[in-house]
């Protein structure tokens, strides 16, 4: 594995090594642990040593949508030889290209490592070309002929609906849940709006349960839902998204062809980000969406459900689908289980004053948000957390809807430079919050 990984891509999960004896992973060796699946990848002479090409194979093979499963031993041993500086930096090139090269390069140079075998390993790695890592996908095309059993089971499913002062876009939801081809399942809504209309759900032929929640907490929400419900499946969905007929179905069958624990399907914003091409197929699912998850019961008895310490705050899913990865569990990212969320711009978290981790309202608030460091220094080691928030904090100095593109993302970049003195003060601010929630500890139930 690559360590220059975390200035690319800090808060991706897979930097991390679980502590179970058995875990999904991104490592690959010829003997140790050759790929699991039938692709074809030829060793990158880029990189000058064995170790780098293993570990550009193991990076090829996890972005092109193979699934490696490995126990802790093999990990251990395959780790213990690493790539070279000059390897790393060809990594930089290849995923990330020039710029990204060029970053790495000054941000080792601050952390004052040595400049001369910097600057030689960078130039000696210079001329690696970069590759769109999610070319060459591997195709499944068995999963589409794939009569899954567990689909004809038909096993109960709670659909997990928290809203908030949404009504407009809710009523679309409720419409596509109406017209599902997967029958047995309920519909759980926790209404947290002010004014509540309760009147609003009856014209609705869907099972339902319905909660009035005064308190608009979220991620109590979605806890009192699981806990409420005897479904053996949970699938949680957002009040502003649009899906297909086959929705529920797609997860259920993708649940029982991977043996997984957790269908994460993706999600298309129409808004933002562009949408990344790995949302076309199959892989191990690098996040969690709680608003479009379908999830075991089993996994909420073994790692918990949601920790409330993200109440009125963000990343509540983020911290659970890092914490199951770390457990062990399957977790498979589903583009048949698509959704499209609209992001509007009322209702939801907004109500309570953010919606972007990095990108509080006011001025002189914390920045990130205290639970987005929270979840850093909880899961991940100190390298990686300042990696982390300070990407994070670059980046954030733009809407999310001009994230679509490079030169406001360079704009943002330069921002942060012009305001650092302000970026300390509110960084300090968070992380002096977030160690108050780190000492008070997590609040972590468990189902069952």
């Amino acid at each position: 594995m690559f360590s220059f990984n975390k200035y690319l891509q800090p808060a991706w999960k897979f930097n991390v090594v679980p502590t179970g004896e058995q875990f999904s992973t991104c490592y690959y060796h010829p003997q140790l642990l050759p790929l699991q699946e039938d692709v074809e990848i030829e060793p990158d002479e880029s990189f000058t040593t064995e170790a780098g090409r293993n570990a550009d194979i193991g990076f090829q093979a996890w972005n092109r949508g193979v699934m490696t499963w490995a126990d802790k031993q093999t990990i251990q041993t395959i780790s213990q030889v690493k790539p070279t500086l000059r390897d790393e930096y060809a990594f930089t090139f290849k995923y990330g290209g020039k710029h990204w090269a060029v970053y790495t390069l000054f941000r080792r140079l601050l952390s004052l490592h040595n400049p001369v075998k910097e600057l030689m390993a960078f130039q000696k790695a210079s001329g690696t070309k970069r590759i769109n890592r999610s070319a060459n996908p591997l195709q499944r095309p068995q999963y589409f002929s794939f009569q899954s059993p567990l689909v004809e089971a038909q096993p109960f499913i709670s659909v997990i609906i928290p809203t908030l002062n949404r009504y407009e876009y809710l009523k679309d939801v409720m419409l596509d849940l109406e017209k599902q081809d997967y029958k047995n399942f309920e519909v759980i809504v926790v209404d947290q709006s002010d004014p509540f209309d309760e009147a609003f759900y009856k014209p609705f032929k869907l099972k339902m349960q319905l909660v009035h929640q005064k308190e608009k907490l979220l991620w109590t929400a979605r806890n009192n839902a699981v806990k409420m419900s005897k479904a053996d499946y949970f699938l949680f969905f957002d009040d502003d998204s649009r899906v297909e007929p086959d929705w529920i179905t797609q997860h259920v069958k993708a649940l029982d062809y991977f043996k997984a624990d957790i269908s994460a399907g993706v999600s298309l914003a129409v808004i933002g980000a562009k949408v990344p091409e790995n949302y076309n197929f199959f892989r191990w699912a690098d996040q969690f969406d709680s608003g479009n998850a379908l999830v075991k019961r089993d996994v909420f008895e073994q790692i918990g459900l949601f920790d409330l310490q993200f109440n009125k705050q963000s990343m509540g899913d983020g911290e659970f689908g890092i914490r199951a990865y770390l457990n062990g569990l399957r977790s498979i990212s589903n583009p048949y289980a698509k959704r499209i969320h609209l992001k509007v711009a009322a209702g939801g978290l907004r109500e309570i004053g953010h919606w972007d981790g990095f990108r509080p309202k006011k001025l002189f608030a914390p920045k990130p948000l205290p639970s987005v460091i929270y979840l850093f220094k909880k899961h991940y080691p100190h390298a990686l957390y300042r990696e982390a928030i300070l990407m994070g904090i670059m980046l954030s100095n733009v809407s999310f809807k001009n994230k679509r593109s490079s030169s406001m993302l360079l704009l943002s970049v330069f921002l942060t430079i012009l305001k650092s003195p302000l970026l300390l003060m509110q960084v300090l601010k968070s992380k002096s919050r977030a160690d108050a929630m780190l000492k008070t500890g997590d609040k972590i139930e468990y189902l069952g």
